[in-house]
């Protein structure tokens, strides 16, 4: 049932790009690391780059988990589940990396969200991955579940934030300088923005 795909377009590009929540999943290169699974919403914070690159923007959070994994090793898979309509689920296998607010890439990158106001939401980095192995699976297990609308409460709690207290938020935070391993997380202090 399932099938490979060589690149992300047609039918499987509007399938992506029709779904408000995915799930990204990393984990570090010891064997006794944890393995993080996270799921990642908010209209207009994905985009397919090209037929084999996709991005997403990282807000402020408890953790940098994925942020930290990426750094390590880079490996990255995404995926998505169709709660409506005929059943089906998504993954890209990739590498990942984390553009940092004060990287080159990141305003050319950032114009592919016009959407989103990322200032409302605490903005650390733009995650890109570049597909490896595209597969989709039957979903036949995945229920029906019915989308009503994005939260606003992360808008709400990110959007008082400047600079300087997001960084100080950060700082404060336990795992966002270094993840749950001890593996290097997010860049403090936060790198002030390009855009």
């Amino acid at each position: 049932m399932g099938k490979t795909y060589e690149r992300i377009d047609g039918r499987l590009r509007t399938f992506i790009e029709a779904q408000p929540l995915f799930f990204t999943a990393t984990a570090p290169l010891a064997g006794d690391g944890t393995v993080n699974l996270s799921p990642k919403g908010l209209t207009g914070s994905f985009a397919v780059l090209d037929e084999l690159s996709v991005a997403y923007l990282d807000f402020a959070g408890s953790n940098a988990e994925t942020v930290a994994h990426l750094r390590e090793n880079g490996r990255i898979t995404l995926m998505w589940c169709a709660f409506q309509g005929p059943p089906n689920i998504v993954r890209v296998h990739g590498r990942g990396e984390p553009v940092f607010r004060d990287d080159p890439r990141f305003p050319e990158l950032l114009a592919h969200f016009p959407d989103i106001d990322t200032a409302s939401h605490g903005l650390r980095s733009i995650i890109v991955v570049r597909a490896e192995l595209i597969r989709d699976t039957c979903g036949y297990a995945v229920p029906f579940m019915a989308y009503e609308n994005d939260r606003d409460l992360h808008a709400k709690r990110f959007a008082r934030e400047d600079d300087a207290s997001l960084d100080a938020y950060f700082t404060k935070k336990e795992h966002i300088a270094t993840s749950i391993d001890g593996l290097p997380g997010l860049p403090l202090p936060l790198p002030p923005s390009t855009v």
